[in-house]
């Protein structure tokens, strides 16, 4: 993204919300806290990361939400609880997706449903073809454990697009595992791990950016 100088705006991600309301199905905060309503739906971007079960107080007391990172014209972050149907279309979706589309741009789409319910539909900007998912014994789907595989594919994502932007070799990868962490796969790091392995890939990068 290109780095506007002089004074503006603070640069911190943009809090996207979900809300199922006549006209629109998301929205942002304003400053003192007024609702912006978002009229478009779709939101096209990489997805840089996402936290589940991200503990957050508000109004209600404690909840959880599901923080999805995504990095277009500018850092957005789109949270929306646990166990909504927007949540679970999310994941269901992204786990649909491989490791290889991840890392390119996808369009996160919101789609009214009944009520107040509103579904997350994942398009390929590029095809414009939707991630199918199957909504078929998803009450017996224990939601923990896909959110923890989702995460961990989003981590690969992104180490796959530093590694591609280093030009780094799977056998540099492997040999630098294993001299770091005694492993040869990223899927046998620690989330700890696998974070602290971005950061060296970032770091890397920021050195061999021409000044």
């Amino acid at each position: 993204m290109e780095v506007k100088l002089g004074f503006g705006a603070v640069p911190k991600p943009q809090y996207v919300f979900v809300s199922r309301e006549a006209d629109h199905c998301w929205y942002m905060l304003a400053e003192d806290e007024k609702r912006i309503p978002i009229y478009e739906k779709a939101l096209t971007g990489v997805i840089t990361g996402i936290e589940v079960n991200k503990k957050v107080e508000n109004t209600f007391g404690p909840d959880e939400k599901i923080n999805l990172f995504i990095l277009a014209d500018k850092p957005y972050i789109i949270q929306s609880g646990n166990d909504t149907y927007f949540s679970k279309s999310l994941l269901l979706s992204l786990d649909a997706l491989t490791s290889e589309q991840l890392r390119h741009p996808l369009t996160i789409a919101v789609s009214p449903g009944d009520k107040k319910v509103v579904f997350c539909n994942i398009y390929d900007p590029v095809t414009y073809r939707s991630v199918g998912v199957s909504w078929d014994g998803h009450r017996e789907i224990y939601w923990q454990t896909i959110g923890q595989k989702v995460s961990l594919k989003v981590l690969i994502a992104q180490t796959d697009r530093y590694l591609a932007q280093l030009n780094w070799t799977p056998e540099q990868g492997r040999d630098y595992l294993q001299r770091k962490y005694g492993r040869r796969s990223r899927l046998q790091l620690t989330d700890t791990e696998i974070l602290e392995f971005i950061d060296y890939l970032k770091l890397q990068l920021t050195q061999n950016c021409p000044t």
